[in-house]
């Protein structure tokens, strides 16, 4: 835990090499540090240090009301200072793409590689169906966020304290509406049991982190593209529909220099199985290990 000014605190994991490269994780919404990623022995033989936080309101993170995705970066700057990471890579996956982004954007100097996996696109992406081939609960719930603050934060308070009193109640709603792809990503037992776990530990304090992640995705993102300087790759699978692969086709288009790959066959939670290779990738630049605090 991580204690910052203004009586606010950030919940962390760091796990892997202490001495490898540095990888800071933006989890999914909704999320938390202990989320879903590669196995400790895992990153220690790819020589990585994984960092990945809780955004403000989830699993323990104090919230932060009214914050934008930009925001990320000023709690990723704390993080870093704190575990003396000078440049670090950055992923994120599902909602915790845009704020990988914005933590390029807004730290170049400090940002060697960037990689979002199953990213949504910015709302007022011209040129873009934002709501096109997206499941009827996600249309619903970003809809809600763009036109009533109330109404969203009911909706959510409702769906978390089902969750609390049931981790699985979220995985079948969302098995309701997943491709195929995704159902047999979910069977499996050890990614069923992340997800359960992460989801848990992310609403366990209440609803505020899901609810500020949903506004904050559907409002002015609070950053520039063009001012991202690292390399980044972007990943979608090709039948997700919880995050259209539209969206990230219209993000490697004005992204620059972006590195699209689009997988068929493959949906949302596929992402899951490719962040080892996009951790590997990230740990792949060409700067020397940060030293450890």
């Amino acid at each position: 835990m991580l204690d910052l000014p203004g009586d606010r605190r950030i919940v962390y994991e760091d796990s892997g090499n202490r001495d490898g490269r540095p990888v800071i994780l933006h989890h999914g919404t909704p999320g938390s540090a202990d989320g879903p990623k590669p196995r400790h022995s895992i990153l220690y033989r790819l020589g990585v240090r994984l960092v990945a936080y809780c955004r403000p309101g989830y699993g323990g993170s104090s919230r932060m009301r009214g914050r934008t995705v930009a925001r990320a970066a000023g709690d990723v700057t704390a993080l870093a200072d704190a575990l003396g990471l000078e440049r670090f890579g950055v992923l994120g996956r599902s909602g915790g793409g845009p704020h990988a982004l914005a933590t390029a954007a807004l730290l170049p100097d400090r940002v060697t590689r960037v990689a979002a996996l199953v990213s949504l696109a910015p709302p007022d992406a011209i040129g873009l169906d934002w709501y096109g081939n997206m499941t009827t609960d996600n249309q619903r719930s970003y809809r809600a966020a763009s036109l009533d603050e109330e109404l969203i934060a009911e909706q959510v308070r409702l769906r978390t304290n089902r969750v609390n009193d049931d981790p699985a109640h979220l995985l079948r709603l969302l098995r309701e509406e997943m491709p195929q792809a995704d159902k047999n990503m979910v069977e499996d037992e050890t990614i069923e049991r992340q997800l359960l776990r992460t989801y848990a530990v992310a609403l366990g304090d209440g609803p505020y982190g899901w609810i500020d992640d949903l506004l904050a995705l559907r409002a002015e993102w609070g950053f520039r593209f063009d001012d991202i300087r690292s390399p980044v790759r972007l990943w979608h699978g090709a039948d997700d529909r919880f995050a259209p692969v539209s969206h990230t086709r219209w993000l490697a288009e004005h992204v620059p220099g972006a590195q699209l790959e689009v997988e068929s066959g493959a949906a949302h939670f596929a992402a899951l199985r490719v962040m080892p290779r996009m951790i590997r990738w990230l740990a792949e630049a060409d700067e020397p290990p940060s030293a450890a605090a």
